[in-house]
Parts: structure tokens; sequence; C-alpha cells
């Protein structure tokens, strides 16, 4: 008997509940990463443009609980490091989750300031990882 099964699954088990979530994406991904953010427990919010997304964290930063940017759909990953380096104050309380195809090797930093890197596009598995990955601390402090 041979049992076959997907990892590439269109929902998961929620992870994140509530958290709310900014996403800075265009084009034919467009469909696909904001269903599996909400698929993962957040409340996603689009922004086509990079600049708007930034606004909107920079001035309600407690209000947002994760910033995720599509590297592809605003110039690549330096565009997304770039990004991050204009967040230099929010940083440290908004998680960021950069997503490229440039992205050779993930990235999942210890400190807390440094952005996750997935490669794009981003698998549900993945995307699962570095969602828990840069909620890590919320989520053990939900768990106590």
């Amino acid at each position: 008997m041979q049992v076959i099964r997907s990892l590439e699954q269109i929902d998961a088990t929620p992870v994140g509940l509530g958290i709310r979530v900014m996403l800075v994406t265009q084009g034919n991904d467009a469909s696909v990463l904001p269903r599996r953010l909400a698929g993962l427990g957040g409340k996603v919010e689009m922004a086509e443009d990079l600049f708007v997304g930034l606004e909107a964290v920079i001035d309600d930063p407690a209000g947002y609980g994760l910033f995720v940017i599509d590297c592809d759909a605003i110039g690549g990953i330096d565009a997304g490091r770039r990004a991050q380096g204009l967040m230099v104050d929010v940083v440290r309380r908004v998680p960021i989750i950069l997503i490229s195809s440039e992205c050779s090797v993930q990235e999942f930093p210890e400190e807390r300031g440094q952005a996750v890197v997935l490669r794009g596009p981003a698998s549900g598995l993945s995307l699962r990882v570095g969602f828990e990955h840069a909620l890590r601390d919320r989520l053990a402090a939900r768990m106590i």
C-alpha cells in the first residue's frame, strides 16, 4: 500500500490567530500569497506600492504583527533589504519576511531585528516555517 500526501496544501493549521499582516505584492502571485497568509491565521491587508505599505506599518507599528514583502514585485531582494533599512525604529517590534526568487539560501536569523528571507514563490510549507520563525516570540508568549 502506498500513501501519497502533498506537502503543498491550500490551507494549514492557523498559527498566528488574529495577527495583522501587511503584505506588499502585485502580479500573478497576488491571489495565492494572501490566501496562504490568511490560512495561517493572519488578518491580511495588501498594498501594491512599497511606500504605501511602509507608511502604514511605520505609522501604526503596534497595530501590525508582521510585514511581508514580495521582493519580486518591488525590484528584487536588494530593494526588500533597503525597505527593511528604512524601518530601523520599527523593525524590532514588527518582524519582516522577504520573499524573493533571487534567494538561493533561506535565512532564519536568531536576531529579532533581522528579516526572515524565503525563496520565492513561497510554498505553503516554507511560508508556515517563516511565519512561525518571525513570530516565535509572540507564539511562545501565547503558550505560557
